[in-house]
């Protein structure tokens, strides 16, 4: 099967490079485009009251955008940045329309995103609701050690729904 790289590369689009900690879309922004992650990874967050809180990290071969400000043309709820520096394939939102709207193979891919973006979505919610963050932390390790790697401990904790301070407790006693 096809990697999303593979395939999005035959739509010759923009490569662009970020170094880290650049924010690529702001909360409150529209968002205008859809980015194909090649080298690097992103946070995607919100603000709630000051505090940041990550929703998602995306690694290499991923698609990002703020897909309801994309589709509805409203302000993002979330902020994207990046973590590591990025190299980055950008598709303008018209671009991404047109595509949908015409290309069978482009719009498969799209709705499989979307099952998939849905279905993390719906799994991280309920290991919110179900478990307590030691487990929340075990279960990271296990499904995605990458993330221990590769991330600061504070967006971790983030995404935990903890402190870094409660995250350093959790580590000690894995």
């Amino acid at each position: 099967m096809m990697s999303i790289l593979e395939f999005i590369t035959s739509y010759n689009l923009k490569e662009v490079n970020y170094p880290a900690k650049t924010i690529i879309l702001k909360e409150g922004s529209k968002a205008r485009y859809i980015y194909f992650l090649k080298k690097g990874c992103l946070r995607m967050w919100v603000n709630n009251n000051g505090m940041d809180i990550t929703t998602q990290f995306f690694f290499e071969g991923a698609a990002i955008a703020s897909l309801e400000s994309l589709l509805k043309d409203e302000a993002s709820d979330y902020t994207l940045e990046t973590i590591e520096a990025c190299t980055l394939l950008v598709m303008s939102k018209q671009e991404f329309l047109s595509l949908k709207n015409t290309d069978q193979a482009f719009k498969s891919w799209f709705d499989e995103m979307l099952l998939e973006r849905f279905y993390y979505y719906s799994k991280h919610l309920l290991g919110y609701l179900r478990t307590k963050p030691h487990q929340r932390y075990l279960n990271l390790l296990q499904k995605h050690p990458e993330i221990l790697q590769r991330i600061p401990q504070q967006f971790i904790a983030s995404y935990l729904g903890i402190t870094p301070v409660s995250l350093s407790r959790i580590r000690t006693r894995k």
